[in-house]
């Protein structure tokens, strides 16, 4: 039976239900939460979605249904079609809502740099205080002070937060000046695709247009020749104009395996210095920094055994955190000593010893596919991101190597895997409903 008077609103609202008995709850929150139909015209509707990925992903996935279910309601409607609505980001109330992690980063700006990443969020301590200095003064005074700039460390150290730092300082207080931030694999994606589309000025042109370059995670330049051929020009131009460059890496230039050694001497030509595991006393600091950030707050006799029990990166003390600030919501109270030991030991290690096969299944389950696509070297698009999403789990839950995790999913290359995670960790930062899915994958896989 057609119902043609219902309204857009109804419309949609009564497909919605529909929906929602034909898929999973975990599917049908994550993909149609903030959907509605923006217009209805000459039999075809369009629907809004949040995000890109979410329309990606519905239109593949669910088109038919959708149809279905729409004709079912009004049959003059042929077709359906899907748009990316842009949605003003909500204020989070206080306490904020259930489920919500308020340590998460904001939007990307064109330029590639988070506006959190700032001077004054970086905590200053012995362990980065040298790096710090040379930042500043790179950042006070561009292509003047230290040039280029190279700073390295574990990952999880801040090094991304302190060359964002570099290039937002300069932004405010340099505002005639352009910047850019960007990853090396980014760069050499774009590379490989400016020379397969025959483009390869454009790309030089693009980049040597900037007075500030900022590349993160430079050690994947290693072995990729022509890319580094390529930069290696870019350098010396930007160098020869007195541009500023950033670099970052997890090792000193000297321990990059199969990089030009006319690289190798450019990047240690200015300032090369490293950041530190941070000390106790700094993981204190950094614990109360970020804590001024979420609505809850924690004691500092909470934030201290944090600091206590979770030495090492401040990206697991961040997370450390987030698992308690996740607590308190749900909970209601800050937790017991029992209850925060728990937290803080299941946080590095699960209460089960997790294994591929089951970040596999559950991943897959989630999302909606066969297990199997995520192993299978295939190109199907319905498994592209379930199979990011494992590789970049399996990173950061189980600590696996990238070889090692190639290897698990069927053999791949770990450039392939280096892509994967990457992808999703800039995904995460500028796409709200991934970050949703990580956190809620997370918290399945952990809990």
């Amino acid at each position: 039976m057609t119902h043609p008077s219902l309204n857009p609103h109804e419309l949609w609202q009564s497909v919605l239900v529909e929906i929602e008995l034909e898929i999973s709850p975990a599917q049908f929150k994550t993909w149609f939460r903030g959907t509605s139909i923006v217009n209805i015209e000459g039999g075809t509707v369009t629907i809004g979605v949040p995000t890109e990925i979410a329309r990606e992903w519905i239109q593949r996935k669910h088109e038919k249904l959708i149809l279905k279910a729409l004709r079912a309601r009004n049959e003059h409607i042929r077709c359906v079609e899907f748009v990316v609505v842009k949605q003003r980001p909500r204020i989070p109330s206080t306490p904020t809502e259930p489920g919500t992690l308020p340590l998460t980063p904001p939007l990307i700006s064109a330029d590639g740099l988070h506006p959190r990443y700032t001077f004054d969020m970086f905590v200053v301590g012995p362990f980065n205080e040298l790096a710090h200095a040379a930042a500043t003064a790179v950042a006070k005074h561009p292509g003047h002070a230290f040039n280029p700039l190279y700073i390295y460390g574990k990952s999880g150290y801040g090094k991304t937060h302190l060359i964002q730092a570099v290039g937002n300082y300069i932004k405010q207080h340099h505002n005639a000046l352009s910047v850019c931030y960007l990853t090396s694999e980014r760069y050499t994606t774009e590379y490989v695709g400016a020379v397969q589309n025959n483009m390869v000025q454009t790309f030089k042109e693009r980049y040597r247009r900037y007075d500030v370059l900022i590349i993160d995670d430079i050690q994947f330049f290693e072995g990729k020749e022509k890319t580094q051929e390529e930069l290696f020009h870019l350098f010396n131009h930007l160098y020869q104009h007195n541009k500023q460059i950033v670099f970052s890496s997890d090792r000193h230039p000297n321990y990059i395996q199969n990089l030009e050694e006319r690289l190798r001497t450019r990047f240690a030509q200015g300032m090369v210095v490293e950041i530190l595991e941070p000390d106790y006393e700094s993981r204190v600091a950094i614990l109360k920094k970020k804590v001024t950030l979420a609505p809850i707050k924690i004691p500092d006799s909470v934030l201290s055994i944090i600091a206590r029990k979770v030495p090492g990166s401040i990206r697991d003390l961040e997370g450390a955190l987030n698992a308690v600030i996740l607590y308190v919501q749900i909970k209601g109270a800050q937790p017991p000593p029992s209850e925060l030991e728990t937290i803080l030991k299941d946080q590095h290690k699960p209460k089960r010893a997790l294994s591929v096969q089951e970040v596999v299944q559950k991943v897959a389950e989630y999302y909606g596919v066969d297990p199997s696509l995520i192993y299978d070297k295939n190109r199907r698009k319905e498994a592209v991101l379930p199979r990011q999403v494992v590789m970049f789990l399996l990173r950061e839950l189980l600590n696996m190597s990238y070889p090692t995790i190639g290897e698990k999913l069927g053999k791949r290359d770990h450039t392939t895997v280096i892509h994967s995670y990457d992808k999703i960790r800039e995904g995460i930062g500028r796409d709200p409903m991934l970050r949703s899915q990580i956190e809620e994958l997370r918290t399945l896989l952990t809990f």
